[in-house]
């Protein structure tokens, strides 16, 4: 036993004082013991250690550790010591008569001699001899060696009660197939004596000529079987072989672990204790046979169903009359019927046909549980996405945002024209929560399946197992993490992509989160990789929103399916003509620009009129469909110069930002690119001002240079009124409520935060405007802490050319004097800011999903957006109507599109003054129509 630890010995009467102990219990415990200190009686008994003893070896050898049997008696109950003094009483132990009985190996002599070495020690150190610690000591001695016998003789006794079981059980069987088999044998002397007495009595009746019948009657059948073995008799080699098979797996069963040891024995070798036993290294083979081998199973059930039923035909052919290919056709009606052993005559035929019938209704219940299994695990793979999908020229769709169910609405509607097509969502999610989510979007997908599989874009099996080879186009959807690791995702599966042996058939779109990793994924992946940085588009899309109210139902229209949209196509008959004479010879498209053919596809938006299309150009134009356009004969159009108005100058703003981007420095720098000199920005969120200058030049923002827009800070909440009544929010020009950084994640959380703003907003702006009014009325002195003190200079400058739009004018109105944008993450809040009267708004997810879906149709399509998109170059505009024509001038578009060509403009399209929505690429364009001043057009404008 493990040495406890002691403790030093206490006196009642000691004065010193009690050591203490503190715990986390008991601020302290005193031990207390009636004992004398155990290190003089150690010291004794080291003493006599050494000497010999004539009671034995191994108990002399015992007395050492005495030492450690005194400390188990001197460790006393400890008493805590908050409880006040305790003393000590004596421990008197009673020594049973049992207690002294003798003990295997001298145990009473022992006793005898520690009660005289315990005399001895007393009588020298001249201390009287305490009579109950001798008889205390003598006791325990005696009770630990009896326990100690008593322990090992159990242990002996089981040992020998299990083997005695061990060849109690072999013996049985033994014995069970040894019997059998002797009582066979002598049944087979019997029938042979009985023969011989049948051959001569045969032979005694051919000599008697008692009848000719007799001979057939007893003529032995002759069975070929018995020719197999020689002279020996066929049947008994048969029935020994069954009694062997039957006795081998038991002996094997008992002598494998004997094995090695004989091995071992033969050679002569030291054993090996880390040698793993023969059985386990068996267990682990077959399991690992299993485990690698998806047929073994199979055929470990055929080897035990062609083992049954020879086994059960030898038996069968020892224990009947019949031959041994009859018996083997019995083994097998036994094994595939059960019920057919019903026939067997006799007590050995029943048993061995009961034994084979047994032995085929484990083999059938093992093949239905593989067959089971199989389908099982067949379905499983199914249910879980985990099959191949056997598809080519599809649309592969690599990961899993909230943009996926307007990206599948958007393909659908592309596909419709060719009647459907097939796209494929490989993401790490459930195939069944995948399909779910899928059929909650309640979208006809007219004619498109949609397939989804489970699996990840970096494994290249899982994206073998989508056939990305074969893929028409591949898109990569951002993630739900932020900007850096989302990116980062995007880089590793480009480089899974690029590591496809097969190669890619299509191009990859990837969508960004951050415009500085842009790149490093066009770097890795090179001309095959179209890259849409979803925050950088919605950023500079709500700028342009902001400076031009209604743009952005118009970017809705283009960017999607649904209306019309961008294509490029080649067409051989316009080869020579004048980009004039090909913008109006599509009388159901507009064209916008041409592809360079010499120039390595370069697209040219907006062109001069003199450029001549050359062979292996193509024209870029907006249409409804790639199929429901070509270009016919040119129509005669009335080419009557119309007087150019110009271009009113930009005057300074005030604009409000309400909350943080992460782009946020990219969207100051578009700003800085568009206001005029003197403009102001306003940005408001709670982010401290300190960090934002931080942010900003860690964004690559240089503060200093800006030298149209100067920067205002306000730090405080945008749903907390009181703060947004410290702004003065009917001076500015525009409102941005943009999504906040800190709840991007959640789209929900950010919608409802960007809508609660909104309407703060608005609801301060009407109490302004209403406490305006009715000072006015009533002529009231002014002494609102919040009065309309807007400079209105700016605004009626900035719309003097749009006066005689009610359009524009209506909205407004709407927005008390200020345009609001606000950026909508989710589509299904659309009605919400119907409701709410918002003059305009952003669906950004959307949005991104469209531009996703254009550029995976027509890589092409993503350098014309990114140059609208752009601060410089050509841009997407909405002018008034008196820039080209006069009001109540009756004119057809095409008409209209000339005089536009004049400003260097392209006309795509128009909204009327009582129209809800924009109408882009017109039908009808040479039909004449009267216009109204109140009428306003969409164009292409170079921005010079």
């Amino acid at each position: 036993p493990p040495v406890l630890k002691k403790f030093k010995a206490i006196e009642p009467d000691d004065p010193r004082p009690t050591p203490h102990f503190p715990g986390p219990l008991f601020p302290a415990v005193r031990r207390v013991t009636s004992l004398p200190p155990s290190s003089n009686r150690r010291a004794s008994f080291d003493t006599d250690a050494d000497k010999p003893s004539s009671v034995g070896d191994v108990t002399a050898s015992n007395l050492n550790n005495i030492d450690v049997v005194n400390s188990l008696s001197d460790r006393d109950w400890m008493y805590p010591s908050f409880l006040g003094p305790h003393a000590a009483r004596n421990r008197v132990v009673t020594v049973k008569a049992a207690s002294r009985q003798p003990i295997r190996g001298g145990g009473e002599r022992v006793v005898d001699r520690v009660e005289s070495k315990v005399a001895d020690e007393k009588q020298q150190s001249n201390t009287p001899v305490n009579k109950e610690e001798v008889k205390i000591v003598a006791s325990q001695v005696s009770t630990t060696m009896t326990e100690r016998s008593s322990v090992s003789s159990w242990s002996a006794r089981r040992i020998l009660r299990m083997k005695l079981k061990r060849y109690f059980i072999f013996s049985v069987i033994i014995f069970s197939c040894i019997y059998p088999l002797t009582y066979v044998i002598h049944l087979r002397n019997k029938v042979e004596r009985l023969e011989v007495e049948n051959i001569n009595l045969r032979r005694w009746c051919s000599e008697t000529n008692v009848g000719n019948y007799s001979n057939e009657v007893l003529q032995p059948e002759d069975d070929s079987s018995y020719k197999i073995f020689g002279n020996a008799d066929s049947k008994t080699v048969a029935l020994y072989t069954v009694m062997f098979t039957l006795m081998m797996p038991f002996v094997l069963y008992k002598c494998l672990d004997y094995l090695p040891q004989i091995k071992i024995i033969s050679k002569r070798t030291k054993p090996n204790k880390e040698e793993v036993p023969l059985k386990k290294r068996i267990a682990y083979m077959v399991d690992v046979c299993f485990s690698v081998y998806p047929y073994a199973k199979l055929l470990a059930l055929l080897f035990a169903t062609i083992f049954l039923i020879g086994f059960g035909g030898l038996a069968l052919y020892a224990v009947t009359d019949g031959s041994l290919t009859e018996a083997l056709w019995l083994s097998w009606t036994f094994v595939a019927d059960s019920g057919n052993h019903a026939d067997s005559i006799g007590i050995g035929p029943r048993i061995v046909s009961v034994s084979i019938s047994s032995g085929g209704m484990l083999i059938f219940a093992m093949m239905l549980g593989l067959v089971s299994d199989a389908i099982s695990e067949k379905v499983d793979s199914l249910r879980k996405g985990k099959s191949e999908v056997i598809e080519k020229n599809h649309m592969l769709i690599l990961g899993w945002s909230d943009k996926l169910g307007s990206l599948l609405k958007q393909l659908a509607i592309a596909n419709k024209s060719v009647g459907g097509g097939v796209v494929v969502v490989l993401a790490e999610r459930d195939k069944e929560e995948m399909e779910m989510e899928i059929a909650k979007l309640e979208f006809d997908f007219m004619g498109t399946s949609v397939i989804c599989r489970s699996g990840s874009p970096l494994i290249l099996a899982d994206l073998k197992k989508v056939s990305v080879s074969k893929a028409r186009a591949i898109i990569v959807l951002a993630t739900d993490e932020n900007a850096d690791q989302s990116d980062a995702r995007a880089l590793r599966v480009v480089l899974s992509l690029t590591g496809v042996k097969e190669g890619l058939r299509g191009h990859v779109v990837v969508e960004m989160s951050d415009l500085d990793n842009e790149p490093l994924v066009k770097l890795v992946g090179g001309d095959l990789i179209e890259t849409v940085v979803a925050h950088d588009v919605i950023g500079r899309l709500m700028i342009q929103c902001a400076l031009q109210p209604g743009l952005a139902q118009i970017w809705e229209d283009i960017l999607g399916f649904e209306n019309d949209e961008f294509y490029i196509k080649r067409w051989p008959e316009l080869d020579g003509m004048q980009f004039e004479d090909v913008l109006i010879s599509f009388p159901d498209a507009i064209p916008c620009g041409v592809k360079v053919a010499a120039d390595n596809g370069k697209i040219i938006l907006n062109p001069d009129d003199s450029y001549v299309l050359k062979e292996g150009d193509g024209v870029l134009v907006i249409a409804e469909d790639d199929d429901t356009y070509s270009p016919g004969p040119l129509p005669e159009v009335r080419r009557v110069s119309f007087p150019k108005v110009p271009e009113l100058p930009k005057y300074p703003e005030r604009i409000l930002f309400c909350g943080w981007r992460r782009d946020i420095h990219d969207m100051i720098m578009v700003l800085e690119a568009f206001l005029a000199p003197g403009s102001e920005l306003w940005m408001f969120n709670e982010v401290t001002e300190k960090e934002r200058e931080s942010k900003l030049i860690d964004g690559g923002l240089d503060i200093s240079g800006l030298e149209n827009i100067k920067l205002v800070h306000r730090e405080g909440n945008a749903v907390i009124r009181r703060h947004l009544e410290s702004l003065p929010l009917e001076t500015f020009d525009s409102i941005l409520i943009l999504a906040d950084e800190s709840l991007e994640d959640s789209v929900v959380h950010s919608d409802s935060r960007s809508l609660a703003t909104l309407l703060l907003i608005r609801d301060i702006q009407a109490s302004v405007i209403l406490f305006f009014r009715l000072c006015k009325q009533t002529r009231l002195p002014k002494s609102s802490k919040r009065l309309p003190y807007r400079d209105t200079k700016s605004t009626s400058l900035r719309l003097a050319g749009f006066t005689h739009s009610s359009w524009i004018r209506e909205m407004q109105q709407a927005s008390d004097k200020s345009i609001i944008i606000s950026e909508i993450l989710d589509s299904r809040t659309r009605n919400l800011v119907s409701v709410s009267r918002i003059s305009d708004y952003v669906l950004s997810n959307e949005l991104v999903s469209m531009a996703l879906a254009m550029v995976a149709e027509d890589k092409q399509i993503n350098r014309v957006l990114e140059e609208l998109f752009a601060e410089e170059g050509n841009e997407m505009c909405i002018k008034p109507a008196e820039f080209y024509l006069f009001d109540q001038e009756e004119l057809c578009f095409y008409e209209i599109m000339i005089r536009g060509r004049q400003r260097q403009e392209i006309v795509i399209g128009y909204r009327l003054e009582n129209s809800e929505r924009a109408i882009i690429n017109p039908p009808k364009k040479s039909e004449q129509r009267k216009w109204s001043l109140d009428d306003v057009f969409v164009v292409i404008s170079s921005g010079s």
